[in-house]
């Protein structure tokens, strides 16, 4: 089978061929493009993936283009994981939306609004595509912000269209192993949008472990998001939010801890990844194995650094060994994979159309939510009701994503006004208008909406 990765000279793309390499079933994916607009980046990630190929009896092959439709040709299943802009737009989404005293987070708030209104038009266009060049292939995607990317290229691909992400995978595996369950064998009731999304259950041979967790302080304390929401507040909620819920429920803190760090999160990782593609993807090829051994230190520092600001308004210091594994998205896209082209069933955390799965969405919005997946695709599975508070965040937040994807097609300045201004995190009409002036300056792109 082939695999097409789009934005094949991201950072995080070792990770899903590490995940290819440790795939000996039946039918596994023999074949890797890596497509991007950046030859240099292109360059880099070849060099890493050699790297971990070397030595490895069966490793995939894999070759790199800047040639959409050939990336594309003959393909099985593409990763989308591109990044309109770059990391320095999402540096420049951070500085303007701070300078309003607003959050810039690049997929929560004005950030996410302003990376959004960049990413639409460019997600559309590789959608029609792939229905042009490829259209039995399957699309997962992970381009955020995912769950708005994954429905504007639902619009073109319908169910064939998949968004995935790994924080409610990170955020069971942390769970369960507080409570001393076996991840793989517990089924954890999970529901939202993408980055705004509850854990509300943990059932293990039916019985569900949850309640245990929420009415022992000590270990609540003893992980993340614990940590990061404080035992009161979780045992208030009666659930363990997504980490991102963070910056709605401390967003004063989070917006201070942001403006006063030295720089924004999109800068340290432009800082940090310029460094390793100059080191990796430059015309002096590095060593065997100087450039895995380049992109394991970039990424340890990548982690442990990730999400400071919240931990810096919550006091939590720095992170415990324990909570620096990853979700592990690439094992998710695995698994998806094989139970899609082997018909392997499975059950996993992903975002796709609602279909009825919350009833106060329509059946088209993208949602976060476990699914029943086959060879037919992703299918939500049923969901109790979101209490009214989550309901009131999920409906706002969908409406924004909504006012994001008609700014997006209409080019309008009052439709991307309207993005900014619903948004829970914007609490002016007048700041929503000062966003769209800020971003249309720093976005060539976006220079159109000016006032």
């Amino acid at each position: 089978m082939r695999l097409t990765i789009l934005g094949g000279g991201g950072f995080r793309v070792p990770l899903v061929y590490g995940a290819l390499l440790g795939d000996r079933g039946a039918g596994r994916i023999t074949e890797v493009a890596l497509y991007d607009v950046d030859a240099e980046r292109l360059a880099a990630v070849a060099r890493v993936l050699a790297d971990q190929a070397a030595g490895v009896a069966g490793a995939p092959s894999f070759t790199a283009t800047r040639d959409l439709d050939e990336a594309l040709r003959g393909t099985d299943f593409v990763f989308s994981a591109i990044r309109v802009g770059g990391l320095a737009g999402r540096a420049a989404d951070e500085r303007v939306a701070l300078a309003e005293g607003v959050l810039g987070q690049e997929t929560v708030g004005a950030g996410g609004i302003a990376y959004g209104l960049r990413t639409v038009p460019v997600a559309r266009e590789i959608a029609r595509r792939v229905a042009a060049v490829a259209p039995d292939a399957w699309v997962i995607n992970f381009t955020n912000p995912a769950g708005l990317v994954t429905e504007a290229m639902a619009e073109v691909l319908g169910d064939r269209v998949i968004g995935i992400c790994d924080s409610p995978v990170g955020l069971g595996r942390r769970v369960a192993r507080t409570l001393g369950v076996d991840p793989d064998t517990a089924r954890f009731d999970y529901v939202g949008l993408n980055h705004l999304g509850w854990l509300r259950g943990v059932y293990v041979a039916g019985r569900d472990e949850l309640p245990r967790l929420l009415g022992d302080p000590a270990l609540l304390g003893s992980f993340e998001e614990g940590r990061l929401f404080g035992a009161p507040w979780l045992a208030s909620l009666g659930a363990v939010p997504n980490e991102y819920l963070h910056y709605y429920y401390f967003n004063r803190e989070t917006v201070e801890a942001y403006r006063a760090a030295r720089r924004t999160r999109g800068a340290f990782l432009a800082d940090q990844q310029s460094g390793f593609y100059a080191e990796v993807g430059g015309a002096d090829a590095p060593g065997p194995g100087a450039a895995l051994a380049a992109w394991h230190r970039t990424l340890a520092e990548r982690e442990a650094t990730y999400m400071a600001a919240n931990r810096d308004a919550a006091g939590m210091g720095e992170r415990d060994e324990a909570d620096l594994e990853s979700g592990g998205y690439e094992k998710v896209a695995l698994a998806l994979m094989r139970a899609i082209a082997h018909d392997e069933r499975a059950t996993l955390i992903l975002n796709v159309r609602n279909r009825g799965t919350l009833a106060a969405l329509d059946a088209e919005a993208v949602v976060e939510v476990p699914c029943a997946v086959d060879a037919n695709g992703a299918r939500p599975l049923a969901a109790e009701p979101l209490p009214l508070h989550a309901t009131g965040l999920v409906t706002s937040v969908k409406a924004v994503e909504r006012a994001v994807l008609r700014a997006a097609e209409s080019g309008e300045r009052p439709d991307a006004v309207a993005a900014f201004a619903l948004h829970p995190l914007v609490d002016s009409v007048s700041v929503a208008r000062r966003l769209v002036d800020g971003y249309a300056a720093v976005h060539p792109g976006l220079g159109h909406l000016r006032g």
